[in-house]
């Protein structure tokens, strides 16, 4: 492989977007030895990791300890955060190519699918993505009047998402004071008056997609019984008898192990229900969601739903639509609208020479976080093999980008200013007896930097 980057001199890579596939691509380049490599990694918000932060449910810490090699990451002299920088505003294509050898889109798919229905605009209706950004504390949703003024909830979608938010909304203020929750979160959540809170999935038990885990998790609260439906978990013989993957198996145990116990009549319910569509959203005269109107389903031999006419209508003064994500267009990248990703051969940008992809922008969103790690690794490894012919930049050095930045006014923010509200955060916590109290506005995220 020829090429003309050396130590003095190394490949520049630009990366957009730090959430788990961002800092992956950026540890697959340094950790390759084929060629020396410095990596840029670009975030409109001042705060890294993405989906770790602002997605990962609040309650299972655990899953958020992969931030621990992300630092370690960051911490590397050939590898910056430049935080508070949107692509598209503050940095333009053009101005990437100008900079960098070679750009890796990793934005992930920050939009979500619609259901398509009647009443769906109503106050009450909305995504469960901007559910979960409101109570992770981003800070496009932590301003949001978010008020919980509702005693039936209908969330749509069998994930870990649906799961995700259904057990928020359940959850005790003790239950929950264990968790990272943002503040203004636990205290809206503290006063709820939900009682029930419905899961919804247009097919059966059989092809829902969360995890036993997850799933498990409903009957442990210790203010809410779980509720399932015996006939909506019945599968017959010989479909029991084809079902091969395990999850699916455990899933059906764990499903009938609630439809056999008794209510022990505590003062929350979560409904697990199946083979039942969303066909209304209904609405009261101030324009709020008042009810859900499903139509029961039956499974053609294809597995897939078909509706048989019977409606009910569902006592519900909001509803959580938690049926996909799909991507975002980025300013002067190309855009497969239909897919909602970016047109791309194994992480090659379509039509365009020395631009890459990984994660979901890349592929769809599919998988969980640790897949983007061998996602990131194989776009690296295409992008390294295709070094002889990068188009190679006039301005790349960290100073030229600097200068560029400073001279447009952005007020970048680095990784060391981000360990600087990492550590107030956690020192805010401890002192409520929690393990984090994040800041939610960009104002005061961007006043807490390394002294």
């Amino acid at each position: 492989m020829s090429h003309p980057f050396t130590t003095e001199r190394p490949l520049r890579v630009a990366v957009i977007g730090s959430g788990p596939s961002g800092v992956y691509a950026a540890e697959a380049l340094i950790k390759q030895t084929a060629l020396p490599a410095e990596v840029d990694v670009f975030d409109r918000l001042p705060t890294p990791y993405g989906l770790v932060r602002y997605g990962v449910a609040p309650d299972h810490l655990t899953i958020k300890s992969v931030t621990r090699g992300f630092e370690k990451t960051f911490s590397d002299p050939r590898v910056r955060f430049l935080g508070n920088v949107e692509f598209g505003k503050d940095l333009t294509h053009h101005d990437l190519k100008a900079h960098y050898d070679a750009i890796m889109y990793t934005v992930g798919a920050s939009g979500d699918r619609r259901l398509g229905i009647a009443g769906e605009d109503l106050g009450g209706s909305m995504s469960a993505t901007e559910f979960v950004a409101w109570y992770n504390g981003h800070p496009d949703a932590a301003a949001r009047e978010m008020v919980l003024s509702a005693s039936g909830v209908a969330v749509v979608g069998v994930g870990n998402v649906a799961l995700d938010v259904s057990r928020i909304l359940l959850k005790t203020v003790g239950e929950l004071q264990a968790s990272d929750i943002a503040p203004h979160a636990l205290e809206a959540l503290a006063n709820s008056p939900v009682k029930d809170v419905w899961i919804l999935g247009r097919r059966g038990a059989a092809q829902a997609k969360f995890t036993t885990k997850e799933l498990r998790e409903f009957g442990e609260l210790s203010e809410a019984d779980a509720v399932v439906k015996p006939q909506e978990v019945a599968v017959d013989e010989a479909s029991e008898a084809a079902i091969s993957d395990n999850v699916v198996k455990k899933n059906l145990e764990v499903l009938r192990d609630f439809s056999s116990r008794t209510p022990e009549g505590k003062p929350r319910r979560i409904h697990l229900r199946f083979l039942v569509s969303p066909v209304e959203i209904l609405g009261d005269e101030d324009g709020h969601v008042s009810g859900l109107k499903v139509e029961r389903n039956t499974l053609d031999d294809s597995g897939n739903a078909v509706g048989t006419g019977e409606t009910e209508v569902l006592p519900v003064q909001m509803v959580l639509r938690s049926v996909g994500y799909r991507g975002v267009a980025l300013p002067g990248v190309p855009f497969d609208d239909r897919r909602g990703v970016i047109p791309n051969t194994e992480g090659r940008v379509e039509g365009r020479t020395g631009e890459y992809t990984s994660g979901w922008i890349k592929r769809g969103p599919s998988g969980v976080i640790g897949t983007n790690r061998k996602d990131a690794t194989d776009t690296v490894a295409h992008l390294i093999a295709d070094a002889g012919t990068l188009p190679v930049a006039e301005q790349a050095s960290r100073a030229d980008v600097d200068a560029l930045l400073k001279e447009r006014g952005v007020d970048v923010y680095t990784f060391a200013d981000w360990q600087a509200l990492d550590t107030h955060e956690q020192a805010q916590g401890q002192a409520q007896g929690r393990p984090r109290a994040k800041v939610v506005h960009k104002h005061e995220m961007l006043g807490h930097r390394q002294k």
